[in-house]
């Protein structure tokens, strides 16, 4: 039984890496669920990562920091499918090279290419494609984080940016209803093992300690957020529209568990 009705719809990714990107899992689970699944990604050389993973999927290029190549992927698409169904945004980038900052030592440069990189790409893909998005069921999702009210000192400044993108999900869900149904929603997990996460200084001890608050003390799986992403882009999840989905294992609620409380410094 095909419970997810994904089957033959059209599903562009943005974002995958390697095998550890959670654009990579949502890849899987689609395809797997029957979709078509088509790729950006900003290098060549990813483009040929993802050659090797899924051989028989279109794959572009695109650096979303430049508006002339959106506007060139959304033509490259459009001579490859007739509709597209559903986007997934997982793209997101910081630059750390300054090294762990306080927050307001926050270099000017590094946060607006966050900011342009990790959220207004949102925006500018999601206006480029609205055209040839299906005004009936299409599905646009973007991958947040599952808190922005955590200031957590080596995440910094992308908190704000996160912020800002979660903010665009309820923006371009309003916009664009006035001609379309196409929905748009965000899935924000826990801390995840993924590539974007390497580059965070300090990340494994945050992992660490956010597993331990989680309620099952596992963290949340990539498999798990691939799945929530599937379920926003299908027909079965067309009720739900200008949210953010807190995949956390319950750890949002567990912080003072007392074996965090009582265990040995």
């Amino acid at each position: 039984m095909d419970f997810l009705q994904l089957t033959g719809r059209n599903v562009l990714i943005l974002g995958l890496a390697n095998r550890k990107s959670v654009a990579y899992h949502a890849a899987r689970v689609l395809a797997d669920a029957g979709a078509n699944v088509l790729f950006s990604v900003r290098s060549e050389e990813r483009a040929a990562t993802v050659r090797k993973l899924f051989p028989e999927a279109p794959v572009f290029i695109c650096d979303v920091a430049d508006q002339a190549q959106i506007d060139k992927l959304r033509d490259d698409v459009s001579t490859t499918v007739e509709t597209l169904h559903g986007i997934v945004h997982s793209i997101a980038f910081a630059d750390y090279s300054a090294g762990w900052l306080p927050f307001h030592e926050t270099p000017r440069p590094a946060f607006l290419q966050a900011i342009d990189i990790s959220c207004y790409s949102f925006i500018a893909v999601s206006n480029a494609f609205r055209d040839l998005l299906d005004k009936e069921t299409g599905s646009v999702v973007t991958v947040s984080i599952s808190t922005t009210r955590m200031a957590a000192e080596n995440y910094g400044y992308m908190a704000p940016v996160k912020a800002a993108l979660d903010s665009s999900v309820c923006f371009l869900a309003k916009a664009f209803s006035q001609f379309s149904h196409v929905r748009f929603n965000a899935v924000c997990p826990g801390l995840l093992k993924s590539s974007a996460s390497a580059g965070i200084p300090g990340y494994v001890d945050s992992y660490l300690y956010a597993e331990q608050a989680t309620l099952r003390k596992q963290a949340v799986q990539t498999e798990e957020v691939a799945n929530t992403i599937a379920f926003l882009l299908s027909p079965r999840s067309s009720g739900i529209n200008a949210q953010g989905l807190v995949l956390d294992a319950g750890m949002g609620i567990n912080y003072f568990d007392q074996q965090l409380v009582h265990r040995e410094p």
